[in-house]
């Protein structure tokens, strides 16, 4: 991990363009929000939070790990909400 303002930005992107992604979805369909993309933009927003309040912490005894697991539940949170927007219909 380089440094914690590398990994904000990450999160920061990829949850930003999976929130593009349905806004496109939405467009391109219905042209609309729905019930669906709401609960998807909701649910990104959620993680952002979730993911941001863990890298600002400050008790952390193992830096590095808990960077490291962060990362991880970046990737797991993005792979499940692509997932969720590739079976929007």
């Amino acid at each position: 991990m380089a440094n914690v303002k590398n990994l904000k930005k990450d999160i920061n992107y990829v949850l930003g363009d999976i929130i593009e992604a349905v806004y496109l979805f939405e467009m391109s369909t219905t042209g609309k929000p729905t019930e669906a993309t709401n609960a998807l933009i909701d649910e990104a927003i959620a993680t952002f939070d979730t993911l941001i309040t863990k890298v600002n912490a400050k008790k952390v005894e193992n830096k590095k790990a808990h960077f490291k697991q962060i990362n991880v539940e970046l990737e797991q949170a993005a792979n499940q909400l692509v997932a969720k927007i590739n079976e929007l219909q």
